[in-house]
């Protein structure tokens, strides 16, 4: 019996679009119609010509009899064929593909998983190589997120491969999108023979206190780079004249100073939340500011809800889209206790209720912003499905036992899920629109 977690309704009832999935193209059936009967000499009797036009009849019905069963038939088997030629897409199982929202579904058991092995990826940053650093429970990396009304395609290394061949992928966030960057190599380098042909271009340990890394796969001209921006939005200096627990600023009516480093790519996958919060802000001195007006009483979710505008401004202004795809991440629930002090309890299985995880005013931000832009952005809403996944937490095993871990996610784990997600919506749907 396979165990599952059901995950509750999304907050947001808005499912991803989808399509109709591919269809299949048949041979028409040709049936040869029997040779016509000549008809009888006047000479033939009365009766005898009654009999014959009764065979006439018994024949007619006979054949349409046989048309009818044969076209029963192939309604019958029409479906199971339809599907079994579904290789790739999200293949429908009872309701229109138009209906079908990937992330409401469980997380189901599946001995395939995990599709890599950390301590075989260099990419993999120590502190998220949880069974490197000795966790010995394994069920956390066997889970598999199943929607409840379709499939998403199993991971097909070789041809994900050449599929991304001559592209440029740009991860560009906090250090939750750094996570999801690594899982992304890990799963690639599977399918590479040489792993020497895979290089970090300034040969950069992965380190979250560099703002730039770039992995390349020469073998197929693909690289894969992550930009560190947890806001966002630019970090300024201390303007002049202001209370003396102002320390540094946020510019909220400005994107990053490095945003010109992400055009021209193919791919671009955006995230941020993790930072906004009074301990990365106000407790550390960090205020808004728009414009030349400090706005000391301007509420976390108002700057991130005005900074998020700006981005979507710098995308419409500044992103050929129809070059590239683009792709925002909502917000990753962390599994700390809710009751101080702050407690990490990382569980060895997924939890049976969300617990109110499953909502975040950031990803609600998210989805509104974006349904006001006027070019395509597809909306990765990871926020619910992940916060069945207090067990896949790097907890203690973060290579500092003295620190634990309940926001960051072991490798492997659910950002590669996030990562399978996304290469369906990226890959394998010529049917559906960006939503």
């Amino acid at each position: 019996m396979v165990s599952t977690f059901n995950r509750s309704k999304s907050f947001n009832p808005r499912a991803l679009g989808a399509g109709a999935p591919r269809s299949v193209n048949f041979r028409s059936l040709s049936f040869v119609a029997p040779r016509s009967s000549s008809f009888p000499s006047p000479r033939v009797s009365r009766s005898n010509s009654l009999s014959h036009w009764i065979r006439v009849l018994v024949a007619i019905g006979s054949l349409l009899s046989f048309s009818m069963a044969i076209a029963g038939g192939y309604m019958y088997v029409l479906p199971s064929l339809t599907q079994a030629f579904q290789s790739f897409g999200i293949s429908n199982s009872d309701e229109s593909m138009e209906d079908c929202d990937v992330f409401d579904g469980n997380w189901v058991v599946d001995d395939g998983y995990p599709l890599y092995n950390a301590s075989e990826c260099p990419f993999v940053e120590q502190g998220f190589n949880c069974l490197g650093n000795g966790r010995d429970d394994k069920d956390y990396v066997k889970w598999r997120w199943k929607p409840k009304h379709c499939e998403i395609p199993r991971f097909n290394v070789h041809d994900i491969l050449l599929r991304l061949q001559n592209k440029r992928i740009v991860f560009v966030g906090d250090s939750m999108s750094r996570t999801q960057w690594e899982s992304l190599i890990c799963l690639l380098m599977t399918g590479v023979d040489d792993k020497r042909s895979v290089y970090e271009v300034n040969s950069n340990k992965i380190t979250k206190r560099i703002r730039f890394l770039a992995v390349r796969f020469s073998s197929f001209n693909l690289t894969i780079e992550f930009f560190r921006s947890v806001f966002l939005v630019q970090q300024g200096w201390i303007p002049n004249h202001v209370p003396r627990r102002v320390r540094s600023t946020l510019r909220l009516d400005k994107l990053d100073d490095i945003s010109d480093q992400w055009v021209n790519s193919d791919v671009l996958i955006f995230n941020t939340g993790q930072w906004w919060v009074p301990g990365k802000l106000f407790q550390m001195g960090c205020y808004f500011q728009v414009g030349n007006s400090l706005k000391l009483g301007l509420s976390i979710p108002a700057a991130f809800r005005i900074a998020l505008d700006t981005w979507a401004s710098w995308v419409t202004t500044s992103v050929d889209t129809n070059r590239t795809r683009i792709f925002f991440r909502t917000f990753e629930p962390s599994h700390w206790s809710y009751q101080p002090p702050r407690r990490c309890n990382v569980t060895e299985h997924p939890t049976s209720e969300a617990r109110g995880r499953d909502r975040s005013i950031y990803s609600d931000i998210i989805l509104e912003v974006v349904d006001n832009m006027s070019v395509p952005i597809t909306v990765l809403r990871v926020t619910s499905m992940s916060a069945f996944r207090s067990d896949a937490h790097v907890g203690k095993w973060n290579g500092n036992t003295t620190v634990p871990d309940c926001s960051h996610w072991c490798l492997p784990g659910v950002p590669d899920m996030w990562n399978e997600i996304f290469l369906s919506y990226l890959l394998y749907e010529p049917w559906s629109s960006p939503s």
